[in-house]
């Protein structure tokens, strides 16, 4: 038997060390190339104003920076709204592999709301977030470590504040378009998009708006930042916007021009690390599984060994709860809609993340994630019907309809609720981070229209199949149970056993905020892959293991239990996204800290059904097994 647990630990080894060439993933670029000739136009689109410090998107014009005379919306998909994207045209035109110097955009009075605008967003740090031919702008900066090589960062800011408190606007930008040419053609493909922003006060005599020049810059005189006196921001200044563009030769391919964009994080994904501490989860389950099983086969080979009644009465340890170990729990139909939606969770989850592990989820495809994320919730609902009607059934319940009512409410419902005041409070702040009446409608509609139809054909489905039988008879009057030993109650084992599973991925957590609440990219999805497998495996044996000593305690309320040990790691990650919030973040506004722990609060549930859940469908293996192995009289 000891030779089979060390073989299965070593396969799961060796699965995860043949995983790991692909742990960074690869991408695909989201959309197909395009081919420019010389002089062809390139419309730069304007992108939200984002800020680390506030997390509160801004539509680009909300500033009152230059405007083209129509502005125009693309069209954006589900995701690119929910993540408060607004893509629109701008006054930033270009003609292919063609360098301008000092173009003059135009030419703004600021009121004393627009000052004071500016001088928010300044104080804030927010970052101006432009896309041409669908690469964001990027910023090249300084590696912290002194090294040669450039670190990035999404966006320039808006501006900047001085030691004596002056306000100075970044209203010279500084392009810097990569292409790479066609060997064979004419053609190129743009392969990078840099800025490099300035504060400039621009000089100029007679304002013509039909052809508007000034002293400040020429094609002989370039600008670079500090070389000439900043352009504060005060009420009733005239600020002059101007930008230069040049387009440089690239040997980078179209196919891996996002690596700038992915390698923005400043070398913080330390490997070894990461590896380190899989390797030691992985060792300590294989140990714990491996143990489980030694002990559990003598148990089983011990007590089918009993023949006479004398000895069957003298039995110890989990066999002697086999009347009771099956009885249906207190809220048993509560337990199935959890489980049911953890199911739910589940689909969800693995599909979409073998999607981004194939490519088709890469961060060139805005909004593709949070899309299929909505869109496979909806459809999942058809296995969360199936799986709590079937274990409905198997407590030899009669009213299916309501559980499927629940299932199909119950936990949309909680998030909805909190999704809602947390999108009022943004609507209350002006910021384009709120979902539009218009998008709340179709959630709604996908909600009611498409989630709760199938979570009834699956709870048809699963009620209507026959239903599980337990491999023992259940005793009509229940067992009393003894008194526990302290390590043994219900609140202790429940919480020690989160422990392990926030273990496996609290590495990995710490990458996953820092991409959502810091800016960053997040594409290393082959490398969480590996975290949920191990995740799954974690779940399922500390929840096995605390299950099996519950039983030998002659406790038979293990329904609960079971889901509540692996589903009390959420406590963990909401404490972990407490101490982030306090270590790596800067938010000061009272807004936004509501908005960072209301979506971390969804998140942490969204966690406790999901591993919750697993927990629940390995112990439920486990004690149909373990009973079903054993001769009972």
């Amino acid at each position: 038997m000891a030779k089979a647990d060390v073989g299965l630990a070593a396969v799961l080894l060796l699965s995860c060390l043949l995983l790991l060439p692909f742990a960074r993933g690869f991408y695909l670029p989201g959309v197909a190339p395009r081919d420019f000739h010389k002089d062809d136009e390139l419309q730069v689109k304007v992108n939200k104003l984002s800020s680390t410090k506030t997390q509160l998107p801004y539509d680009y014009y909300f500033l009152d920076y230059c405007k083209p005379s129509k502005i125009m919306n693309n069209a954006e998909n589900l995701g690119e709204v929910l993540r408060g994207d607004r893509i629109e045209n701008s006054v930033y035109v270009f003609k292919m592999r063609r360098d301008e110097s000092c173009k003059v955009v135009c030419r703004t009075k600021l009121s004393s709301e627009a000052s004071k605008n500016f001088k928010e967003k300044i104080d804030d740090e927010y970052h101006v977030n432009m896309i041409l031919d669908n690469l964001p702008v990027a910023v090249p900066r300084q590696r912290r470590d002194g090294s040669q090589a450039l670190s990035y960062e999404h966006g320039f800011r808006v501006g900047y504040k001085s030691k004596d408190d002056k306000y100075y606007i970044s209203n010279h930008l500084s392009f810097k378009v990569m292409y790479h040419k066609d060997p064979e053609s004419e053609d190129a493909r743009i392969v990078g998009f840099e800025v490099i922003p300035s504060s400039v006060k621009h000089e100029y005599g007679d304002w013509d708006e039909k052809n508007p020049k000034v002293t400040t810059c020429s094609a002989d005189i370039k600008i670079t930042p500090g070389s000439n006196t900043p352009q504060e921001v005060a009420a009733d200044t005239y600020v002059v916007f101007s930008y230069d563009v040049t387009f440089q030769p690239s040997e980078i391919k179209w196919a891996s021009r996002w690596d700038t964009y992915l390698l923005m994080n400043d070398d913080q994904i330390h490997w070894f690390s990461i590896i380190n501490s899989l390797m030691i989860v992985l060792f300590l389950s294989g140990m714990v599984a491996m143990i489980m099983l030694r002990t559990l086969y003598r148990d089983i080979a011990n007590y089918n060994q009993l023949e006479t009644q004398e000895e069957a009465q003298e039995e110890t340890g989990w066999k002697l709860v086999h009347g009771d170990v099956f009885r249906p729990p207190i809220n048993s139909g509560l337990l199935c809609v959890y489980v049911g939606t953890g199911v739910q969770f589940f689909g969800m989850t693995l599909v979409t993340m073998i999607f981004a592990l194939l490519g088709f989820l890469s961060p060139s495809n805005r909004g593709g994630l949070m899309s299929a994320m909505v869109l496979l919730w909806v459809f999942m609902g058809l296995f969360a019907g199936y799986s709590s009607a079937r274990l409905y059934k198997m407590f030899k319940g009669s009213e299916w309809k309501r559980i499927t009512l629940k299932t199909a409410f119950i936990f949309p419902g909680i998030v909805f609720a909190i999704f809602f005041v947390l999108n009022a409070l943004i609507w209350e702040e002006k910021s384009s981070g709120a979902i539009p009446f218009g998008t709340m409608f179709a959630l709604v509609l996908l909600w009611f229209g498409i989630s709760v139809p199938l979570v009834f054909v699956g709870s048809y489905i699963g009620y209507k199949r026959p239903a599980l039988e337990d491999p023992v008879k259940t005793n009509k009057i229940p067992r009393q149970i003894p008194e526990q030993a302290w390590y043994m109650q219900p609140a202790f084992s429940v919480l020690i056993g989160g422990i392990l599973p926030f273990g496996a991925v609290f590495i990995e957590l710490f990458f996953i905020l820092t991409s959502i609440w810091l800016n960053q990219f997040y594409y290393i999805f082959g490398f969480l892959f590996i975290v949920f497998i191990i995740l799954i495996i974690t779940c399922a044996e500390i929840t096995i293991v605390l299950c099996y000593f519950q039983l030998c305690s002659e406790d038979y309320h293990w329904w609960w239990r079971a889901y509540l040990t692996a589903g009390s790691s959420a406590l963990y990650l909401f404490a972990y996204s407490t101490f982030y919030f306090f270590t790596k973040l800067e938010i000061t506004k009272v807004v936004s800290g509501i908005l960072y722990f209301g979506y971390m609060l969804i998140v942490s549930y969204a966690f406790f059904v999901l591993t919750g859940t697993i927990g629940f469908y390995a112990c439920f293996w486990f004690v149909r097994k373990i009973y079903s192995s054993v001769k009972i009289d």
